[in-house]
């Protein structure tokens, strides 16, 4: 039986009241999606910096970003990397979260922009898995990788971080990748309070409906802050389901191009505004770029 500070504790972070600001985080380009697929995909640090601007300024508090080569590709340089920083912070005081996910790449290079730029929070996967992406019209499958991310890989980040003074946020794909924080939290190198994404849609993972969220968030370790990241189409459903259950969103181009069916957004700053309409309309305020800094623990940006 949880002692009454477990449960208060269970309350204060993993259902936090329905008053409470709301916490948008805005994904501005990802990794495979490419502007032949939607032509607001940014790649370049400029493009990106444009791009978070206008996530800011339709209500985002924190960025999440991957870096781009000019052509469209991936980037993992840390001077590409320093150039989106330095790009962003020009514009705007938004929170930035950089990635540490890919396939294929070495782990000391998927860190190496970390532990040399500090960003605020850095991205850390939590287990491995199929990914794909299915075509029932071609009946093929597209980006049919193996995303490796053994616990050698996973605690060689979380050092990493912690030697930084960087915050990790924790994408879980499925409930097994929530169950991977345990030794982790047990060996002292994930400390409290946890920062939890719930990755939901991706082909190889959790399915994206309200059911599969509501166990999700269930299956949270004690003093934790929580996000949904639906992909696709099924992220309005569940920015819905989030925002009535006292949890935070994420939306952007890397997961989902549309506003609503067959309308494509023309910017990040587009699917900001919807999050931001949906979080009020239900009654939630948005969560400042400074009270996000507060609620996560994180330092004012000098």
């Amino acid at each position: 039986m949880k002692s009454p500070r477990n449960q208060r504790l269970r309350r204060d972070f993993a259902g936090a009241p329905q008053s409470a600001p709301v916490v948008i985080t805005a994904a501005l380009t990802g990794v495979l999606a490419t502007r032949d697929q939607c032509p607001a995909i940014p790649y370049t640090p400029k493009e990106i910096a444009d791009e978070a601007k206008r996530a800011a300024d339709a209500g985002a508090a924190i960025v999440h970003i991957h870096a781009r080569t000019p052509e469209g590709g991936p980037d993992w340089s840390v001077e590409t990397f320093a150039a989106i920083l330095s790009e962003v912070r020009a514009k705007t005081d938004v929170i930035v979260n950089f990635s540490t996910g890919a396939v294929g790449i070495p782990a000391e290079q998927r860190i190496a922009h970390i532990r040399e730029l500090r960003p605020e929070i850095g991205a850390l996967n939590m287990g491995s898995m199929n990914y794909a992406i299915y075509s029932s019209k071609k009946k093929a499958f597209h980006h049919d990788h193996v995303f490796a991310n053994p616990f050698r890989d996973i605690q060689l980040f979380l050092e990493a971080m912690n030697g930084a003074g960087v915050r990790p946020e924790l994408e879980c794909f499925d409930t097994g990748h929530i169950a991977n924080t345990a030794p982790l939290i047990d060996m002292g190198v994930l400390r409290p309070p946890f920062q939890f994404s719930l990755i939901m849609g991706v082909l190889g993972g959790i399915p994206g409906t309200t059911r599969h969220l509501v166990n999700q968030v269930d299956t949270l370790p004690e003093n934790s802050h929580w996000q949904v990241i639906g992909i696709g189409l099924h992220q309005w459903a569940l920015v819905a389901a989030a925002v009535t259950m006292g949890g935070n969103v994420r939306v952007g181009l890397e997961d989902n191009f549309y506003i609503e069916e067959g309308k494509m957004a023309k910017s990040n700053g587009e699917l900001v505004e919807k999050a931001s309409r949906m979080a009020r309309d239900l009654g939630r305020p948005l969560a400042s770029i400074a009270e996000t800094r507060k609620l996560l623990g994180l330092k004012p940006n000098d």
